[in-house]
């Protein structure tokens, strides 16, 4: 089995919603669950949503959107705050983790920062990954990954259903 499942929606905001669910679900069964998850705040007008990210379990949040104004059309990303809440996830990973949640492979990780190392470290550690995917970087993702990933229904019944069968493959690894 493989160690990273991915999943793409295609609405806005869909995945990080659904991968909440998800990450809300296996820790209330009692998964240490790390990584984290994107929370959008919607804003008045036609300015874009804000972009937060929480470290799991309870981490802290971090906005990751900078506000460029209305007439900006470039990338709202804060580089500086996403390397932040790469820190605090790397740092909640001393505490162990049963899965990891990351509500993104993106531009950064394309390029080989953001998450990446995470990623490389949860599949080193036989670490169950569950991480949202869109179109623009599915390329990227697949080289990174080197056919290690599954492909997910977007959906929570999936998605637990993947994990659950992960989750007893590493325990099976450990034994």
């Amino acid at each position: 089995m493989t160690q990273i499942a991915t999943l793409i929606m295609p609405g806005r905001g869909d995945t990080d919603e659904l991968l909440y669910a998800f990450a809300q679900q296996m820790l209330a069964r009692g998964y240490k669950v790390r990584g984290l998850v994107q929370i959008n705040t919607e804003r008045e007008g036609d300015h874009p949503c804000d972009m937060d990210v929480q470290v799991l379990p309870d981490g802290p949040v971090f906005r990751i959107s900078q506000n460029l104004g209305s007439a900006s059309r470039g990338c709202r990303l804060d580089p500086e705050n996403l390397e932040l809440s790469v820190a605090a996830v790397e740092t909640s990973l001393a505490a162990g983790a049963d899965l990891i949640v990351l509500n993104k492979f993106g531009k950064q990780e394309a390029a080989g920062r953001g998450f990446r190392d995470v990623l490389a470290r949860a599949v080193a550690d036989d670490i169950p990954v569950v991480v949202g995917l869109n179109a623009m970087n599915e390329q990227a993702f697949e080289d990174f990954a080197g056919g290690l990933a599954d492909r997910c229904a977007p959906s929570i019944e999936a998605l637990t259903s993947w994990a659950l069968k992960a989750l007893d493959a590493s325990e099976d690894m450990v034994a």
